[in-house]
Parts: C-alpha cells; sequence; structure tokens
C-alpha cells in the first residue's frame, strides 16, 4: 500500500510524523510506501525577508524522511506549490495512494465552521480514504492522542453502499484492530422496519464478518442527529479511531452544507478514518 502522508512542518506535523506506534500502525495494515507532501502556499515566497523558507523545508522534510525510513517505509518527498488541500488531493492521485494522513490539532466548532482547515477540506473531497491523526490542542509541544490508530474502532453505519465501502476497509485494518464497536443511529422520524431485517440485526450481520477475524465486537443503534450521536459514542466507548464513510458532494454543496463526515472530523476528539466514493464517481 502507498500513503500520502501531508505536513506542514508544524509542532502537530512533527508529533504525528515521529511517533513511533503510528507508524507501527501504518506497517501492520500494510504501507510500505510513504510519499511525504508539504504545501507552500502560494503566497509564500522563497525570498520575502527574515523567512528562510526553502531552508526550513528541506531540513523539516529530510528529518522526517529518516524517521519514516528508519521505520522501514520507502519514502519520496514532494514540495508542492498552492491550495493544501487540492495539491495534497493531486498527489494522492497522482501517485496512485491507498490513503492519505493528515496530523489535526483540530479547532473549535465555530473556528471550523467560519474558517475551516485542511483537514476539514480534505473530508470534503479527498480522492482516497483519509486518516485524520489527532494531535493534542493548546499544547506547545504537543503529543497524538492516540497511538495506536486502530486498536478500537467505532464504525459509524447508515448501511448505504457509502458506508459499506467503508466497513471493507477492515480487511486491512483487522491486522491491528483488537475491538470494534458498530453504530447505526436512526432519526427519531424513521419508521419502524416491516419485512426486513431491524437495525440491529444488520449490525449483528457486521459483527459476525469481524468474528471471523477474532475482532472482539459490540454493537450499539441510537436514535437523533447522526453527528451529535456518533460523537457521543466516541465519548462513551473511547475508540482510537472513528471509521466511517462519505457520501461526497457537488462543488456547490461543498460551500453552502456540511455533512455527518465533516462534522466528525472537525468535532472528534480523536483519529477519524474517512473512506469516501470511488475515484471514478
Amino acid at each position: 500500500m502507498k500513503a500520502v502522508y501531508a505536513t506542514d512542518l508544524s509542532a502537530a506535523s512533527e508529533a504525528a510524523i515521529e511517533n513511533e506506534t503510528c507508524l507501527g500502525c501504518l506497517g501492520r495494515i500494510g504501507v510500505e510506501e510513504v510519499h511525504l507532501v508539504t504545501v507552500v502556499p502560494s503566497n509564500v515566497h522563497a525570498g520575502m525577508p527574515g523567512l528562510d523558507f526553502e531552508g526550513r523545508r528541506k531540513r523539516g522534510l529530510a528529518r522526517y524522511s529518516r524517521t519514516m525510513e528508519n521505520a522501514g517505509f520507502d519514502v519520496e518527498t514532494h514540495v508542492v506549490r498552492g491550495t493544501p488541500h487540492r495539491r495534497i488531493n493531486g498527489v494522492a492521485g497522482t501517485v496512485n495512494a491507498d490513503l492519505t494522513v493528515v496530523g489535526s490539532r483540530g479547532k473549535s466548532p465555530l473556528e471550523n465552521r467560519v474558517i475551516g482547515s485542511t483537514a476539514r477540506n480534505l473530508a470534503r473531497t479527498t480522492v482516497v480514504p483519509l486518516v485524520v491523526n489527532r494531535v493534542e490542542r493548546g499544547a506547545e509541544d504537543p503529543e497524538v492522542v492516540r497511538k495506536h490508530l486502530f486498536q478500537r474502532v467505532l464504525f459509524a453505519t447508515d448501511f448505504s453502499e457509502n458506508a459499506d465501502r467503508a466497513f471493507q476497509s477492515f480487511s486491512y485494518l483487522r491486522h491491528a484492530t483488537q475491538e470494534a464497536t458498530l453504530v447505526h443511529v436512526r432519526s427519531p422520524k424513521d419508521p419502524d422496519p416491516e419485512g426486513e431485517l431491524s437495525p440491529a440485526d444488520r449490525l449483528d450481520e457486521l459483527a459476525e464478518r469481524l468474528d471471523e477475524w477474532d475482532i472482539e465486537v459490540e454493537t450499539d443503534v441510537r436514535r437523533g442527529d447522526p453527528a451529535e450521536e456518533i460523537l457521543a459514542a466516541e465519548s462513551e466507548y473511547d475508540p482510537t479511531a472513528v471509521l466511517l464513510g462519505s457520501r461526497g458532494h457537488s462543488r456547490l454543496r461543498r460551500l453552502l452544507l456540511g455533512s455527518v463526515s465533516e462534522d466528525v472530523v472537525a468535532r472528534a476528539n480523536g483519529n477519524v478514518f474517512l473512506v469516501p466514493p470511488p475515484r471514478t464517481a
């Protein structure tokens, strides 16, 4: 597997990249090749007085590259210019990556709604599965919030095609996952199913598939707003990662509307693993 690892050379990025446990988790799910990417904003110029951007980029990427090579990965570095989430997606598509990883301190819900972030923009537009590796907020020398990326997974499903695609990720996550909580959120307006399996029964079917891989599983059917209930389940079960699928939106809808996946990426306390629709969709 190939992974694009995006870094802005910040303390948060450094904490995520230099954590041996996180890197070990990526290795266990089959990542062998890492493409380190840093994006220089278009309005930043190498010749700006008092700012050694070029030297800082080279030193930072060289240090991160050595860390990842020592962890057993083949590493290639990319310095690109432009809008971060667009260029990160571009590199992921070009190298045919299997997933993208980005470290994120996160922001308050208000800040995320008003100004956005690279992680949230990637959640809207990513072309490959996205791992948001959460780093401590408000710390000068931050550490990752959950060192084991996939040890305890909370999988949120609405039983859609997109959710089923996200569930298929267990085919490789299982090498790093020991426990899983399967959650379905029903709207208060949803009618009780007639002549078909109940949500609890459908979760049990998924649980049986994970049992075959010796993953310890529990299920939970909740009622309410999907994003709020998924975040409440995260607080209750304390997973190392929340796994969910993304429906994707048109460009206009991305600008005007949020989504469950974007909300969870923005507000989750820990890591999020987001699986988007296929690239051809």
